[in-house]
């Protein structure tokens, strides 16, 4: 087992390990990162189907209570940052050679890489625009309010999300967005399968890449659904629709009442 560089210098934690953290990796693209946009852009677009709709995917969400917080560093924040983390490292060692040879697969796997990029300054812009970092009220009324952030309150879900998707400016950072990371999970799925010798024989890569292109076409409409559900929303009369739906789900019993997840407090 190789434990040194040419040079002679010990090889780094990357070198010894690069073969399982390039798997994991790409795995991580998938599972959880992958499944969980898949969810999140589906849930969005129920928008289509009313804001009662919405806000109920949004109540069963919350219902988790304390718990949630350490499901979503779990299963989505710290899995984003892993699969981040190292993209920018396997970013740092790569070449692009498009200038050189013009094929497809060569400027698919520059844009994957320039996706990648776009996608994790937006999903970091998109939680401190919807959510903020901290989840704290002197944060919020510090920080997050006077810039413009966290708007998002999980008891008038529809309400708050439109309002704050009701611009321009921000729509079109968001169209980029998703776009974006719906681009590099598609194509990503795609390298996925060769990474893990699923689709190996250029038949099969074909075959493949039809999949990939399919699905993710369908996911892009998902997620520009939702972006033109939301511009659709009355947010007045959403918003009081909201606090009829919360005042009878509290009465009861199938959510807790809880203040600071509405608008206003």
């Amino acid at each position: 087992m190789e434990t040194a560089q040419p040079s002679g210098q010990p090889l780094t934690f990357f070198q010894r390990h690069e073969f399982l953290l390039r798997r994991l990796h790409s795995l991580s693209g998938l599972i959880p990162v992958g499944l969980y946009m898949l969810v999140h852009l589906s849930a969005n677009a129920s928008i289509l189907n009313g804001v009662d709709s919405f806000q109920n995917i949004v109540f069963q969400i919350h219902s988790l209570g304390k718990i949630l917080p350490v499901i979503e560093w779990t299963f989505i924040f710290l899995p984003i940052l892993f699969h981040a983390l190292f993209g920018f490292v396997f970013l740092w060692g790569s070449k692009s050679n498009t200038s050189r040879y013009g094929y497809a697969a060569n400027y698919r796997y520059k844009l994957q890489r320039i996706t990648g990029i776009i996608a994790f300054f937006f999903i970091f812009y998109h939680v401190l625009h919807m959510h903020g970092l901290i989840h704290m009220d002197w944060f919020r009324t510090a920080i997050a309010d006077p810039l413009g952030l966290a708007r998002f309150r999980p008891y008038n879900a529809a309400s708050t999300a439109a309002r704050a998707l009701q611009s321009p400016l921000v729509s079109t950072l968001y169209v980029i967005g998703v776009l974006s990371c719906v681009f590099h999970f598609a194509n990503g799925l795609w390298t996925m399968g060769i990474t893990w010798g699923v689709w190996v024989t250029p038949k099969a890569q074909k075959w493949a890449s039809h999949f990939c292109m399919g699905l993710g076409l369908i996911v892009a409409v998902i997620g520009m659904s939702a972006i033109v559900g939301f511009w659709k929303v009355d947010a007045d009369a959403a918003e009081k629709r909201e606090n009829e739906i919360y005042e009878r789900r509290v009465e009861d019993g199938s959510i807790f009442a809880d203040e600071h997840k509405r608008l206003g407090h």
